[in-house]
C-alpha cells in the first residue's frame, strides 16, 4: 500500500498541547457501533461488560532528554533503546559532530562516550562519571537521568523553553511502574483512581503488560510503499497472571481491550510468535497494517493519531480504512483534540476483510 492512503490534513489549533483536567474529561469518540457516538472518557464504564478485561501498559517514562556538549559544539540526545546498563541508543542532534570516541558533557559528573554511529541520527552512547572515567551503574544512570534530563516529549507538543515542570506528572500514566519508556502509552493517560473504581464495577478487570515504548514510534514514515518500512524494536513483557486471566476471560465470553495500541502489539506480538497469549518476555518489531489478521484483541482504546504514521496504519488495520477515516473527518469537525495529549476513540475489530480505501480521500471530505 502507498503512504498516502494514510495522510489527512489537520489544522495545527485541534493539537492539544495539555492533557484535560480532569483527565476523564477528556472526550471519547465511540466507534463500536454502526454509527459515531460522542462521549466523554469518564462514560468509558458503559461500554464495558462483566468478564471484559481492560490491558494496560505499565512501563514509565524516563527524562530521556539531555542537553550537552562536545567541546563547544551543543548536541542534544534523546535516548530511545537500552543495550545494557549504562549503554544507550540515542537520536543525537546533530548527529555529526558525534565522532567515535567523543565524549559528550551533560553535567560535571554526568557524560557519555560515543561507541558507534547508525543512519538517521542514531548514536551508540556509554554513559560515564567524567570525573574518573568510571561506567555508570544503571541506578547511578537513573538517578543522573532523572537529575538533569527532561521528558521526551513529542515534538507536536509546542515547548519553546524545553518540558515544562508539570509534564514530568502529566506525561506519564497512573500505571507506571518500570522504568524504562520513553514515549508514553499515551491512552493510559486518561486514567484515573475514580475511573479505575468505575470500570471495577462493571465486573471488568484491568491487567498490566509492559512495553517499553521507543522514539522511534516518533519516527515518520519516508518510505512510498509502507511495506518497505523498517520498524524500530521493543522490549515487552507478559506476566503469567496476565496471560492466565486473558485465557479465562476469552474462555468465558469476556472481551479483551488494548488501552493504547501498546498494550495492543506486545500482545499480538506473543500471539504471532506462540499462537496464544502466553508467559513472555523479548524484543518486538511488529508492524501491523491493513490485511493484518488480529488473534487477540477484541476493542480497542486509543488516542489520534498523526498522519503517515504507524499508529495510523496500525487502528485502520483494526476498525477498517473507511471507518477511521470517517471518524477522523468527525473528529476534525467536532473539535477532538489531537495526539498525545489529546481525546480518545474506542474501536471494536473489523469482523470483515477491509476495503482498501484512502483516509485522505475520505477524511478530507
Amino acid at each position: 500500500m502507498k503512504l498516502d492512503a494514510f495522510d489527512y490534513s489537520l489544522p495545527a489549533e485541534k493539537i492539544a498541547t495539555k492533557p484535560a483536567d480532569p483527565r476523564e474529561s477528556a472526550r471519547l469518540l465511540d466507534l463500536s457501533d454502526d454509527g459515531i457516538t460522542d462521549l466523554h472518557i469518564s462514560d468509558m464504564p458503559a461500554l464495558l461488560r462483566a468478564g471484559d478485561v481492560l490491558i494496560v501498559n505499565n512501563t514509565q517514562v524516563i527524562p530521556a532528554r539531555l542537553d550537552g556538549r562536545r567541546g563547544q559544539a551543543k548536541i542534544s540526545v534523546t535516548l530511545h533503546k537500552r543495550e545494557s546498563d549504562q549503554i544507550w541508543r540515542v537520536f543525537a542532534k546533530p548527529a555529526k559532530k558525534c565522532r567515535i570516541d567523543d565524549v559528550i558533557i551533560f553535567a560535571d559528573d554526568f557524560a557519555a562516550t560515543v561507541l558507534g554511529r547508525g543512519e538517521g541520527g542514531d548514536v551508540e552512547l556509554g554513559f560515564i562519571n567524567p570525573a574518573n572515567a568510571a561506567c555508570l551503574t544503571r541506578l547511578e544512570l537513573d538517578a543522573c537521568l532523572d537529575r538533569y534530563g527532561s521528558m521526551p516529549l513529542p515534538p507536536y507538543i509546542a515547548r519553546p523553553d524545553g518540558a515544562e515542570p508539570a509534564d514530568r506528572q502529566d506525561y506519564q500514566t497512573m500505571f507506571a511502574r518500570h522504568r524504562g519508556a520513553v514515549a508514553a502509552p499515551t491512552a493510559g493517560l486518561h486514567f484515573t483512581d475514580n475511573l479505575a473504581k468505575a470500570i471495577a464495577v462493571t465486573g471488568a478487570r484491568i491487567l498490566p503488560v509492559t512495553l517499553h515504548v521507543g522514539a522511534g514510534t516518533f519516527l515518520p514514515v519516508t518510505a512510498d510503499d509502507i511495506k518497505d518500512h523498517k520498524m524500530h524494536s521493543e522490549w515487552g513483557q507478559i506476566s503469567a497472571e496476565t496471560a492466565t486471566a486473558i485465557a479465562e476471560a476469552r474462555a468465558n465470553g469476556g472481551r479483551v481491550i488494548a488501552v493504547g495500541t501498546t498494550s495492543l502489539r506486545i500482545l499480538e506480538a506473543c500471539y504471532q510468535q506462540h499462537g496464544a497469549v502466553i508467559e513472555f518476555a523479548g524484543e518486538t518489531d511488529i508492524f501491523i497494517t491493513p490485511g493484518y489478521e488480529f488473534g487477540v484483541i477484541d476493542a480497542l482504546l486509543t488516542n489520534f493519531h498523526l498522519p503517515k504514521s504507524t499508529l495510523l496504519m496500525l487502528v485502520s488495520a483494526f476498525a477498517g480504512m473507511q471507518k477511521i477515516a470517517m471518524a477522523y473527518r468527525h473528529a476534525i469537525a467536532n473539535d477532538y483534540r489531537f495526539f498525545s495529549y489529546g481525546d480518545a476513540c474506542f474501536m471494536t475489530r473489523n469482523p470483515s476483510p477491509d476495503i482498501i480505501a484512502s483516509i485522505a480521500a475520505i477524511a478530507d471530505q
